[in-house]
């Protein structure tokens, strides 16, 4: 995953209040000051001088990292200080260049991040390093032009750019292990003993996305309008549909998925495992095709990592699981019979916090590279 540090003690909430507050009094006692060249000297009394230790324990402790997972659904960021301690978590819109292009991308991290260091009552000079998991930038062209738009946000600092397959793979523990991804596209990434990491899927939804909530709900539409065009009366998917969209017009409908098809397909797949579990026949006949979809990504990233005949760890992650009990149960059955070998197993800790441990890690780097 990623190198593990000898934990440093951390200070309690009263000690870092009591620190600040000592910092505050030094201030306060320094009744002059004048600069000669570069140099800054304080003319106070003599306890002023001790107060230096905590003015740079206190500018040490304002100094974060930020860590980023973002895909075509939501963008996560964790704001974390040098000690390893969580300040604050946000959340913000899909930040997936290749489905909403770069600008928008770029927006939803610069809006959790400033969301962040808001609730964390911190600003973007106490930035220190980023390290950004984002769907989309898997090509180093993609990479490159979404680490110059954070540059000129946080100019100066260690900037990491990786995709957020990178980042949920490195939240698993170490050894052979596969994480599938269910969520507005689909996508598995994994690695085997020898450390060899290998990811298919996760092409875009014009070539790939199999089983994906935006295929799912691609689908859903397909199944109604030929239900329609069969017998001229919507069924009761196409029905329940047109409410979630609020249009009673198919035509309309039409025109919405032409304009934005990312607005309109993976909000479907709500519907869609609504009505599974309800117990529609058309709606599980999707989920079922979708289960076995995402079953042989799979299966075929095992295949390749050749781990299908030993134990492996299996995690299932992104915004599809765990929202239908009909699909749920549908995926588990058939990755219980394609990979028969492997163990269901969950993430050590969520990806964008893995992203700020990676942040940190280059931090720590750069400064032992200017000692």
């Amino acid at each position: 995953m990623f190198a593990r540090s000898r934990p440093r003690p951390r200070q309690s909430a009263t000690r870092i209040v009591a620190e600040r507050i000592g910092v505050k009094e030094a201030l306060r006692s320094a009744t002059q000051f004048f600069r000669l060249e570069n140099a800054v000297f304080f003319a106070t009394a003599p306890h002023t001088a001790r107060a230096f230790p905590r003015i740079l324990t206190y500018a040490f402790l304002m100094r974060c990292v930020l860590g980023f997972d973002g895909g075509g659904t939501k963008t996560d960021c964790v704001l974390m200080d040098e000690h390893g301690l969580v300040r604050a978590r946000s959340q913000a819109g899909p930040s997936n260049p290749s489905r909403i292009g770069f600008g928008a991308a770029f927006a939803a991290v610069r809006d959790s991040a400033q969301q962040a260091m808001n609730d964390a009552h911190l600003a973007k000079r106490d930035v220190a390093a980023i390290c950004a998991g984002l769907a989309g930038t898997g090509q180093s062209g993609d990479a490159q032009k979404m680490r110059a738009l954070l540059a000129t946000e946080f100019a100066g600092i260690p900037l990491q750019i990786c995709t957020d397959l990178d980042l949920a793979l490195a939240a698993v523990r170490n050894g052979p292990a596969i994480v599938l991804v269910a969520g507005t596209g689909s996508a598995a990434i994994g690695r085997n003993e020898a450390g060899q990491v290998a990811r298919v899927g996760g092409h875009g939804p014009m070539v790939s996305d199999e089983g994906s909530a935006y295929d799912i709900g691609r689908r859903a539409v397909t199944t109604a309008l030929k239900e329609f065009d069969r017998t001229g009366v919507d069924s009761s998917l196409g029905l329940r549909i047109l409410m979630e969209m609020g249009s009673s017009k198919w035509p309309e409908i039409r025109k919405r998925i032409q304009a934005a098809p990312d607005e309109v397909f993976p909000r479907l797949f709500s519907v869609t495992a609504a009505m599974a579990d309800n117990g529609d026949s058309a709606a599980q006949g999707i989920l079922r095709s979708a289960a076995y979809a995402l079953a042989a990504l799979a299966t075929s990233l095992a295949e390749r990592l050749q781990i299908t005949e030993e134990r492996f760890l299996l995690v299932k992650t992104g915004g599809m699981i765990g929202k239908c009990k009909y699909f749920d149960a549908q995926l588990n059955e058939r990755l219980r019979v394609t990979l028969p070998h492997a163990q269901p197993g969950a993430m050590e800790m969520p990806p964008a916090e893995v992203g700020a441990h990676l942040a940190l890690e280059s931090l720590r780097a750069a400064g032992k590279a200017r000692k």
